[in-house]
């Protein structure tokens, strides 16, 4: 049976409010309550292994531990970018770079294995596994993306935002108005979603001196997380009257 998500407009505004929960949440984590960007990417690192270890044996989709595991893998995103950056000295370019490479050989090891990269349904384990190496990559490299676009580039938040949802625009699109894959422009809207959120999980929470909001980073994910249920309660809803008639 089907293990993951299906790419509707639901999906989409889910992926935005969860890459906006991941940025809060993870800072929350590194920043809020001081644990810093290793002991962050630990304690972040193991709640989503032990997430997708339930998910991956999951013997079907269920709604609410894939969409924890999202956000999961968004949290550990911002983990990973902060560390990169701050910790090892890396900066935001080499590190998009390093998983840019990271994401590409994921991407290469499923499609010579499988001859498929397509990402719905999903029903095998090992694809569910890189489906979720995916995940996690793309996700790590549109933080550390969006995090370049500010700190690197010296866009405010909001310009940020703009420009990768600039990107988005493009994107959908390109999905009308020419024939490229459909897996293609999956990928590169999943990556730039992240960016986006990021950049504007940043303008809720950063100081308002450097163009933010100055939003508590637990009020923010508190707020994040109730969208994301109510938003999720209605794509739930909607899934099982598509399927009343057939039944």
């Amino acid at each position: 049976m089907n293990k993951v998500a299906k790419v509707t407009i639901f999906f989409w505004i889910m992926k935005i409010i969860a890459t906006t929960l991941g940025e809060t949440a993870g800072d929350f984590i590194s920043m809020t309550l001081g644990l810093g960007y290793y002991i962050g990417f630990a304690i972040t690192f193991a709640i989503l292994a032990i997430l997708l270890f339930f998910q991956i044996q999951s013997d079907r989709y269920r709604p609410v531990l894939y969409w924890v595991a999202i956000i999961a893998t968004t949290t550990a995103g911002t983990e990973v970018s902060d560390l990169m950056d701050r910790s090892l000295g890396l900066g935001y370019a080499l590190g998009s770079l390093l998983l840019v490479a990271g994401l590409l050989s994921v991407l290469s090891i499923w499609y010579y294995r499988d001859r498929d990269l397509s990402v719905y349904p999903i029903v095998k384990k090992d694809a569910e596994t890189t489906y979720w190496l995916a995940v996690v990559f793309s996700n790590s490299l549109g933080t550390a993306f969006g995090d370049f676009l500010t700190s690197n580039l010296g866009l405010s938040y909001i310009q940020g935002a703009l420009v990768t949802a600039t990107v988005i625009g493009v994107v959908i699109a390109l999905h009308y108005v020419t024939k490229l894959s459909d897996i293609l422009l999956f990928w590169l809207a999943f990556i730039f979603t992240r960016p986006f959120g990021a950049t504007f999980g940043d303008f809720l929470t950063k100081p308002v001196k450097n163009g933010g909001l100055s939003l508590p980073r637990g009020y923010a994910s508190a707020i994040a997380f109730i969208l994301l249920a109510v938003v999720l309660f209605f794509s739930v809803r909607n899934e099982k009257k598509v399927r009343r008639p057939i039944e």
